[in-house]
């Protein structure tokens, strides 16, 4: 086991907050309820995402009193093309939901961000990954990075059998789906976590997520710096997002 702590092994990194006017160039339909949608423009020459859970502010305005701003995953940037793309759920009836489910190549948006950068070693000697599907492209992007010989144990929930997909990795994977989140909190409750030194990421609903981080903490003795869990959304409430535990 490394004689570092796991909170002294993550990295803060701060970036210079930037807005940027960017174009729709490409649109992909990655499954019944799941948009990637590819951005281009001059002004992401200097873009940066250091880590798999950093995430933008997405904008545009519709001509009302509230402009849309919520909170997305970089899925990937392409530094030589100046292309970000970020994929949207399209099942709900959110505002950028809506907008992605009819975006095309040409239409103009804005992006800031990211502010900053939570940095997770990948050798770690596991990691667990647990969220819902608004997670489900930083779990990915996740999986890509890390290097072979390492090992992941993923609980996804994803409701529709249809938007499940296999996810590419060098790792070592243990994956699970599941359809609700209380089904996802009995899959995490059933595991027998390896020993050694691990790192617990997850992601999803606030209130799922706080039982999520009290089970960790409390049934699998896991310690609070050895886990950043997020709440990317709230039942019943608009553009919220929170850290539980860093």
């Amino acid at each position: 086991m490394s004689s570092d702590t796991p909170v002294s092994r993550v990295q803060r990194v701060r970036h210079e907050l930037k807005r940027r006017s960017v174009e729709v160039v490409r649109v992909e339909t990655l499954s019944p309820h799941f948009r990637s949608i590819t951005f281009t423009g001059e002004a992401l020459g200097d873009f940066v995402s250091s880590s798999f859970d950093d995430h933008v502010k997405f904008m545009f305005d519709e001509d009302t009193a509230e402009p849309v701003r919520r909170d997305y995953t970089p899925r990937r940037y392409d530094t030589a093309a100046r292309e970000l793309t970020i994929e949207f759920a399209v099942h709900s009836e959110g505002r950028a939901a809506q907008w992605a489910a009819q975006a095309r190549p040409g239409q103009q948006v804005t992006i800031g961000g990211p502010r900053g950068s939570f940095i997770i070693p990948t050798d770690f000697d596991w990691h667990l990954l647990v969220g819902d599907e608004t997670a489900l492209p930083a779990i990915n992007r996740r999986l890509e990075e890390l290097p072979a010989g390492s090992r992941a144990i993923v609980v996804l929930q994803v409701a529709d059998v249809a938007d499940r997909r296999d996810l590419a990795s060098a790792a070592d994977i243990d994956m699970q789906w599941v359809e609700t989140a209380d089904a996802m909190l009995d899959a995490v409750r059933a595991l027998d976590l390896p020993g050694g030194d691990g790192y617990a990421w997850c992601a999803g609903e606030a209130n799922s997520m706080a039982s999520l981080r009290r089970l960790l903490v409390e049934e699998k003795g896991m310690d609070r710096h050895a886990m950043r869990v997020a709440a990317y959304w709230k039942r019943n409430a608009s553009a919220h997002h929170e850290n539980l535990a860093d």
